[in-house]
């Protein structure tokens, strides 16, 4: 147990309680949390900032609204239902389409309005939400991911996290829905992390179930080699989460809509590790460095320019 210990911190990978001590209890401070534990605050501040995110189509606060339901989701064939303060995609459920009267889920089966009810009902309880508080349900639009993910990704929407430190973007992967996961983008599940160069936006090794895996598990096709398409957009979005939050170490999680672009999905003020796995590279080295410049790193072109110049992937560097 002490010599992997020992291997993993050679290596520069970063642990659960360095990434708590050093860098979420010093740079994050508690009283910004909310706007990132809570996807209806975390939507309000990236549309102040000019950054897009999926229509609100309505909120359910309290048992008494539930009632309101039908008329929320009237027009609309197709939507998600997520709890405002969820994790690893607890939860979340993605509506395809209408037939006759009851709704079809990604899988295909059937489900009625009482049963939309019920999961409402189960957000407004907290059963889902972290630390298990009383929550509130989003009705939103749903994401159709772009061209690019439709050979390596299975029925879910993929989405791409970045790890920003002090607004300058360290580490990204995109994470690929599988049979495994039900179509959801959770690693815990059972989705496919790859992880994606900084400089460039192509995608390199890829980790499924913690076995480094080339090609995606029920598609066959390849993982690596593929260019994320805006790039540099999604790097401009990540890096600005610094100014929208305040908060010095995150996630950004982003989806590629193929009519709408670039959308901020959310954000994480606790991120997880497994990144470092999909990239085959510790965090550590590139904390380092960043919070040993002195240089300028004020604006988000400055951030993700040191970024582009600094994190090129030691696959292809």
């Amino acid at each position: 147990m002490f010599r992997l210990a020992k291997a993993l911190k050679r290596n520069g990978v970063l642990g659960i309680n360095a990434r708590n001590a050093r860098y979420i209890l010093e740079y994050n401070e508690r009283r910004n949390y909310p706007l990132v534990d809570d996807k209806a605050l975390t939507k309000q501040v990236a549309l102040k900032h000019n950054v897009a995110v999926p229509d609100l189509y309505g909120m359910i606060e309290i048992q008494r609204q539930v009632a309101t339901l039908p008329d929320i989701l009237a027009g609309h064939d197709d939507f998600v239902i997520k709890p405002a303060n969820g994790s690893q995609g607890e939860g979340i459920l993605v509506i395809t389409g209408k037939t006759e009267g009851l709704y079809r889920k990604v899988d295909g089966a059937l489900v009625t309005d009482e049963d939309l009810k019920f999961l409402v009902t189960n957000i407004l309880s907290g059963i889902y939400s972290l630390g298990g508080q009383p929550d509130k349900a989003l009705i939103e639009y749903r994401v159709k991911f772009d061209p690019v993910f439709e050979d390596i990704a299975y029925r879910g929407v993929p989405d791409v996290r970045i790890i920003i430190f002090k607004g300058v973007p360290v580490m990204a992967m995109v994470r690929l829905p599988t049979r495994m996961s039900d179509g959801k983008a959770n690693l815990h599940r059972g989705c496919i992390g790859a992880g994606i160069d900084i400089a460039t936006g192509y995608t390199l090794t890829a980790v499924w179930k913690n076995t480094i895996v080339t090609e995606h598990p029920d598609t066959g096709n390849p993982v690596s080699g593929v260019e994320i398409p805006q790039w540099s957009r999604l790097l401009e979005i990540a890096s600005g989460a610094y100014e929208m939050t305040n908060l010095g170490y995150q996630g950004i999680d982003l989806v590629l809509d193929k009519e709408r672009g670039p959308l901020l999905l959310e954000l994480n003020a606790r991120p997880g590790l497994n990144i470092q796995i999909a990239n085959r590279e510790g965090l550590q080295a590139r904390l380092d460095k960043i919070e040993a410049y002195t240089g300028p790193l004020d604006t988000i072109a400055e951030r993700v320019a040191f970024a582009r110049g600094n994190f090129a992937s030691r696959a292809i560097s």
